[in-house]
Formats: structure tokens, C-alpha cells, sequence
């Protein structure tokens, strides 16, 4: 009689972050009904790169709907480094903004690290500032990357107590890979972050109970990389040719994730999909650095948002 097949079980990033945009949404409510609050979330954008525009609008969509207050500026390719940083000075001086979001990448006349650099660390919803990233780091109250914060709320939803497992993050970016670290850590797990120089990655990436892939590059973890019953981020978004030639002869594309996900799901226990897997969680938690920020800003205790 043939085995039974074993398949992953998939990860539901879009399911779980909706539950948590609605626990945010009742939040905010009562912030704005207790203390007279209502979290408000500045957005800036610079130029008129489609995906980027795309991407702001769904953050002010999403924004707005969970009861918060969403102001969009948008800016021409033509602005000055300066301009931009007025803004940013400007917002950071009005306390009915909780929130700063400056949307990447910008033109090529300015510089992005000062740019995020003159955020106030307090609105920094993003949590890419270096004050951020070093309250992360020595376990301190910050606001944390949406990414990995997304991610390591998945994995307690799905594993529990993350304590003594093996994570692997493949990648190692200020967004992504280092914030990740840090927060399994604080999980107590034990940590081993690969990259482009690391000898034999596919001996590494089948040591992990977790694996992040968090590379950028399509399909590159293959199912034999993977450790049977593995729990698998993939944190990756790219595009590559559609599977129909004739469409992709039309120049259609189809989105992928890091790892090559119709092997992964044969080998691991559990595995976020792309797309719908930790790309919603990254706006879901976004909303939640605003409510966060709104009230530390207020000096009132935030609510616990967890499922």
C-alpha cells in the first residue's frame, strides 16, 4: 500500500493578518473614544514610480479603514534633498502625526540614509532607523521592521513557543535578515544568518527548525535544502516570466518567492506562500508601529494585539 502523501501545511498570511488589522482597528477605536487620540499615519512619496504608487495607495486605503487618520504627500522627482527634509522636520514637529513613512526608493538626488536618518525614531513606523535598529538589538521598546515582526508573529501563531529551535535566515539586510535575527533571539532561538559569502548553504539551510529565505532571488532554496517538518518564511517578492509562453512572450510575469515552492511543500511542516503569505502581514503591522507609536506618544499602554 503506498504512504499517504505530506504535504506542508500553508501558513495563511493574508487570514491572519485581516484578524489582526481588525484587533488594531478596535484598538485605535478605543484609544479615540478613552483619551481622545486617533493614530495618524504621514506617508511621503516622491516621484511617480508606478509600484510605488500602487503600494501607498493601499497603505491609505488600509489605514483608513482601520480608523486611523491617513495624510499622503506627494511630491514631484524634482524635489530637493532639502524640500524632503523640511517635510520630515515639519511632520516631526506636529504631535497629531504618530507615524512617518517615507516610500523607497527616491530619486537619485537624494540620499535615502539621511532621509530616513532625520525621521524622529518615535514616528519611525518603519523601524529602520539606527536608533530603532539598536533598541532592537540590546532589547529595549522600539518600533520594529514590519517585515520580521510580521514573520515572527506568524511563527508563534503556528509553532507556539519558538524557545530552542534552530532558526537559519537566509540573507542579511537592515530591513530583513539583522532585525529577524534579533527578534528569534528574543524568541530564545538559536540563530545562524547565511548569505552570499556562507560555505554550503544548502548543509546550512537543512540544520534549521525555521528557515527565512530573505534573499531576493527567485526560487533559489530548493526542496532538498529544506529539513522534513521545517517551518519555511519566504520573506521574498520577485517577478519572473509567466508559466503560459505565449503570455510571457506578451512580457507577462508571475510573482515568486525565494524558495522553489512547489518542492518546499513536499519536504516542510509548514510554509508561507507567495503571494499571500507574509506580504500582507507587512501593512497589517505598519498599522500596528502607528497604533504603537500613538500610544507611547501619549504615554498610554498599548494594547496587546496578538492573536
Amino acid at each position: 500500500m503506498a504512504e499517504p502523501e505530506t504535504r506542508a501545511t500553508l501558513i495563511d498570511g493574508k487570514a491572519f493578518a485581516g484578524g489582526l488589522v481588525d484587533r488594531i482597528t478596535a484598538a485605535a477605536g478605543r484609544l479615540e473614544r478613552d483619551h481622545g487620540i486617533k493614530p495618524a499615519l504621514a506617508v511621503v512619496i516622491v516621484g511617480e514610480d508606478p509600484a510605488s504608487q500602487i503600494y501607498v495607495r493601499n497603505k491609505g486605503e488600509t489605514t483608513a479603514r482601520a480608523g486611523m487618520r491617513s495624510d499622503t504627500h506627494r511630491l514631484s522627482d524634482a524635489t530637493t534633498q532639502a524640500d524632503l527634509l523640511a517635510l520630515i522636520q515639519t511632520l516631526n514637529a506636529d504631535p497629531g502625526i504618530h507615524g512617518i513613512l517615507v516610500q523607497l526608493p527616491l530619486p537619485a538626488q537624494i540620499d535615502s540614509a539621511a532621509v530616513l536618518g532625520a525621521i524622529d525614531p518615535d514616528k519611525d513606523v518603519d523601524g529602520f532607523h539606527v536608533v530603532n535598529a539598536g533598541r532592537l538589538a540590546v532589547g529595549l521598546p522600539g518600533l520594529v521592521p514590519c517585515t520580521p515582526l510580521g514573520s515572527t508573529m506568524l511563527l508563534k501563531a503556528q509553532l507556539g513557543d519558538l524557545s530552542g529551535l534552530h532558526a537559519v535566515i537566509v540573507g542579511r539586510s537592515n530591513i530583513v535578515g539583522k532585525p529577524m535575527a534579533q527578534l528569534l533571539l528574543a524568541e530564545n532561538c538559536t540563530v545562524t544568518i547565511a548569505h552570499s559569502r556562507s560555505r554550503d548553504l544548502p548543509a546550512l539551510c537543512r540544520q534549521a527548525d525555521i528557515l527565512v529565505a530573505a534573499v531576493g532571488r527567485a526560487e533559489m532554496i530548493r526542496g532538498d535544502w529544506i529539513k522534513p517538518g521545517a517551518t519555511v518564511i519566504d520573506v521574498g517578492i520577485n517577478r519572473v516570466p509567466s508559466k503560459d509562453p505565449a503570455k510571457a512572450a506578451e512580457g507577462k510575469t508571475r510573482v515568486v518567492g525565494d524558495v522553489a515552492f512547489a518542492e518546499a511543500v513536499e519536504v516542510a511542516g509548514a510554509i508561507t506562500p507567495v503571494p499571500g503569505g507574509v506580504g500582507p502581514m507587512t501593512i497589517a503591522c505598519l498599522l500596528a508601529n502607528t497604533y504603537t507609536a500613538a500610544c507611547r506618544a501619549a504615554g498610554v499602554e498599548a494594547e496587546h494585539l496578538n492573536a
